[in-house]
């Protein structure tokens, strides 16, 4: 491969949005590679942006960094991706997708009432949490559908 070929850092995080502090993460997670020039500076192949569009639909997902690890492994080594599979490796996001899709329309429907906060504010809660027996849930809004309750990872 000619050095024309490879990126630098500072041009892969501009074409693919993430900031030079996340590529060098990344790379010492083994999401992603990169070799080293004579005066260190990484450089990474062009194939690198759809890794990481990959990891960011990902996470937009909800993918943990492990899950996309394990993702990422099952990809063929010493050839670049096909798009058989990309589509192979995401398969499993469709039924993760539809209960996001889910769990986004029944906040939107609740919204004008209790989304279970547990904060006892709204007079009249449908859910009306008596005892504030929510507290004993752990902290989150406890009615909220799992997919929404997720702690933030990013």
């Amino acid at each position: 491969m000619h050095t024309r070929d490879l990126l630098g850092v500072g041009e892969v995080a501009r074409r693919s949005g993430f900031a030079p502090s996340a590529l060098r993460y990344y790379d010492s997670l083994g999401l992603i590679s990169s070799t080293r020039t004579t005066g260190s500076q990484r450089r990474y192949e062009r194939g690198v942006l759809r890794r990481l569009a990959f990891i960011r639909a990902a996470r937009n997902v909800g993918l943990s960094l492990d899950e996309i690890a394990a993702a990422l492994a099952t990809l063929p080594q010493g050839r670049t991706p096909t798009k058989a599979d990309w589509t192979k490796l995401s398969r499993g996001w469709r039924e993760r997708i539809n209960e996001q899709i889910q769990a986004l329309e029944s906040l939107r429907d609740s919204l004008d009432s209790c989304i279970g906060c547990g904060c006892l504010s709204l007079r009249t809660c449908s859910f009306s949490n008596p005892g504030d027996e929510l507290a004993t849930r752990g902290p989150g809004a406890g009615y909220l559908p799992r997919r929404l309750r997720a702690a933030d990872t990013a």
